[in-house]
């Protein structure tokens, strides 16, 4: 399935998206025309989850941040399909990524993407950076998945995770 912001509900859609973000699209990864492909996955003919991923700023360059969600947005698996750092092998390792099954967008709402903070206690507050040294990555990780959530709670369920 493909989507954009501009073809699916236009600039007061992407006011929207930015306002649950806590944080302005900019630069050339996201501007309001980029196109989404959301990957459904099947198990014969059951659909049990989706793929998606977002291309994020990183530090040496661009990040692709994806994301397997079972049918209530809930995160089965995250991984670095692209990323370029001298740490991305720590951010690479199964182990980092295994932080983030389970949660889901409410999770996220509890980490400010402008501030780069996660609130005291939550779920987002115990991830943990395997690589000091990138904790610019680390933070553009965290931020990739909150707009990955946001966009397909958009784009497939209707918005229906909103707070």
């Amino acid at each position: 399935m493909y989507v954009s912001v501009a073809r699916q509900g236009g600039e007061a859609l992407l006011k929207k998206i930015e306002a649950r973000l806590g944080d302005p699209f900019k630069g050339l990864y996201e501007t309001i025309d980029v196109p989404y492909t959301m990957y459904r996955i099947f198990k014969g003919t059951e659909l049990i989850g989706y793929i998606h991923g977002v291309n994020q700023k990183g530090l040496y360059g661009g990040i692709q941040v994806f994301l397997a969600l079972n049918l209530d947005g809930t995160i089965r698996a995250f991984y670095f399909q692209k990323m370029t750092n001298q740490s991305a092998q720590l951010l690479r390792d199964p182990a980092f990524g295994k932080q983030f099954v389970g949660l889901n967008l409410l999770d996220f709402d509890q980490y400010d993407v402008a501030a780069q903070a996660a609130k005291a206690g939550s779920k987002i507050a115990a991830i943990k950076n395997p690589a000091p040294s990138a904790e610019g990555d680390f933070q553009a990780a965290l931020r990739g998945a909150k707009k990955n959530l946001i966009l397909c709670d958009v784009f497939l369920f209707g918005s229906r995770n909103v707070k």
